[in-house]
């Protein structure tokens, strides 16, 4: 029988973008795949939404951020999963998973280490952990915070010494979400060995650290985002409600408006392109977040009437017009943990622009865009190239056709699936993970009117 999951995020909304892309096309896989799983995220109410038989979100009450990206809701640990009655507790109990998946590195993880020594209760015997990892907390850190050499070791100090020994098993999106993890725990070159012999005999009596960690990288929706969408009238229905000449080339940002998006890069972009003789060209930037109202501004001064800010587009099949109707994807993050939307962009036929660097490079070469160093001068090289050699942009416009192909979400979800079941194969096998829990069990929920099947 398939293993029942739960997974914890607070980086879900309605409007917001890949991560909670992820999380819906898991639950639309455990209808295909006919395996319970149910998705833990903050809300503004207490509600529950089915997802087809086997999926199902549970909304918790939860406050605002009071930082950083304010459209984003944060499950505190005192309110939601510290208490008895608290609502976590409550749906976990419920709920009795094989497995929790834990989907942040702050205010939730700690959860893990309750679980893990009995302190939280929710079943007669302990679930397995997984903590995901869908970014790095040293760009995070380095975005809002700082990107000196202090910070970062202190993120490998938190890594190591506390979230890395939390779980059973850690899955990243990315090699390069992953490397945080794997250059942590390998340490400092300074006693590897003597380290990788302690978490054997502390951890993971099974595999070293290294061995517990994978990687699942993510999809596109190749139904939606395609070449097939490429229309004239769409094209010049785009034009005219931005107010934008026909004849102009079609600069797309699309994603959140966040510093550690380095979103900042756009006006730069706009503005070499405007002192080099490269084609007439409109930036339109699709998405919302902190920074958008400073980056519509910067945008103004750098290029004087050369950038459209869009918004948040909800309509999916309206920002799939936008992709396969544009000229280039401007994609400004030398730290994309992976990076969807410019997979989405090569469904689409849409010649990408990005960093050589980055969770990008798990499917982005020089064989299928351009890729150059993330600065002003080298960004408005490449897209001058992509504008001027029209055969070398539509050789790489089929090559990126045929590498969005390998990425479709059913297949990353079919493969998520697979490697949740080797993980819990092994977790079963190590009594000293797979134990009876060691607190009492909780009361008698069965009368609640929202329970699992």
């Amino acid at each position: 029988m398939p293993i029942r999951s739960v997974h914890i995020t607070n980086y879900y909304h309605k409007d917001s973008g890949g991560i909670s892309t992820a999380y819906n096309k898991l639950l639309e896989g455990a209808n295909r795949h006919c395996r319970y799983v149910r998705l833990i995220v903050p809300g503004e109410r207490d509600e529950v939404e089915e997802v087809g038989q086997f999926g199902r979100i549970y909304f918790v009450k939860a406050g605002y951020s009071p930082i950083f990206d304010k459209r984003y809701r944060i499950l505190w640990p005192w309110r939601t999963y510290f208490l008895d009655q608290s609502p976590i507790k409550k749906i976990l109990r419920d709920e009795k998973p094989d497995m929790i998946e834990i989907g942040e590195k702050y205010t939730l993880s700690l959860m893990a280490g309750l679980l893990r020594k009995g302190i939280m209760n929710v079943s007669s015997r302990r679930p397995m952990l997984v903590h995901f990892s869908c970014e790095r907390m040293d760009d995070n850190v380095g975005a809002f915070i700082s990107r000196g050499r202090i910070a970062k070791r202190l993120c490998q100090s938190y890594i190591r010494n506390y979230l890395f020994p939390m779980f059973d098993f850690h899955l990243t999106n990315s090699e390069y979400t992953s490397g945080e993890l794997r250059e942590a725990v390998a340490g400092d070159g300074r006693g590897g060995s003597l380290q990788n012999f302690c978490w054997r005999l502390l951890h993971a009596p099974k595999a070293a650290p290294a061995e517990r960690i994978f990687v699942n990288q993510c999809g596109v929706d190749l139904e939606t985002f395609t070449i097939n969408r490429k229309s004239d009238q769409i094209r010049e229905q785009i034009c005219r409600e931005n107010d934008v000449p026909a004849s102009a080339k079609l600069l797309l940002y699309a994603g959140r408006i966040s510093p550690e998006k380095n979103v900042r890069l756009l006006p730069a972009i706009i503005k070499q392109l405007s002192l080099t003789n490269a084609p007439d060209f409109r930036l339109l930037v699709a998405g919302a977040g902190p920074e958008q109202e400073k980056l519509a501004v910067e945008c103004e001064r750098s290029a004087l009437g050369k950038a459209r800010m869009l918004g948040h587009v909800n309509d999916l099949g309206r920002l799939a017009d936008l992709f396969a109707n544009c000229d280039a994807f401007v994609h400004p993050n030398p730290r994309e943990p992976f990076g969807i939307t410019p997979l989405e962009a090569m469904a689409s036929g849409l010649p990408v622009a990005a960093p050589d660097s980055g969770g990008i490079l798990s499917y982005a070469n020089a064989d299928n865009a351009w890729l150059c160093n993330p600065d002003p001068n080298s960004f408005a090289s490449a897209l001058q190239d992509l504008f001027e050699n029209d055969a070398r942009r539509n050789l790489r416009i089929r090559n990126a056709l045929d590498t969005a192909r390998n990425y479709d979400w059913a297949a990353s979800v079919a493969r998520l699936f697979k490697f949740y079941d080797e993980m819990f194969e092994e977790f079963i096998r190590s009594p000293e993970t797979y134990h009876p829990a060691t607190a009492p069990e909780g009361p008698d929920l069965s009368k609640r009117p929202i329970s699992g099947p």
